[in-house]
């Protein structure tokens, strides 16, 4: 059975760092897209990062230069590298996986998410 475990999330001041990972298993992440979403209190759900099976990556205007998303094929893992974090990005954070970015959202199986909070 497909399953996604996000990690890494945490209480940071700004301007520091964190890497979450997602770990799956019963699905390949090589052969996939995949991305990262994050939700804030009463805040529609974002895509973060996203990167085809083919390589190609796209990020949210909001975080362009600040986060990396990589892939470790042989851990089958997920990693969203977040740097010069800023109290806008609080929020949980999710993994999710499918056949293409555009099926991520309604049509992707995802984790349940990792809290990141990030204080001024």
């Amino acid at each position: 059975q497909v399953q996604l475990v996000e990690s890494g999330g945490g209480l940071v001041q700004a301007g520091g760092s964190l890497r979450l990972s997602c770990a799956a298993s019963g699905i390949s992440v090589r052969l996939n897209a995949v991305g990262w979403y994050r939700q804030a209190p009463g805040k529609e759900r974002e895509l973060v990062a996203a990167m085809e099976s083919g390589g190609s990556i796209r990020y949210a205007d909001s975080v362009k230069g600040r986060f990396t998303i990589s892939r470790d094929s042989a851990k089958n893992t997920v990693y969203l590298q977040m740097n010069s974090l800023k109290p806008e990005d609080t929020g949980s954070y999710q993994c999710a996986v499918s056949n293409a970015i555009t099926t991520l959202r309604n049509l992707g199986y995802w984790g349940r998410g990792t809290q990141v909070t990030v204080s001024s």
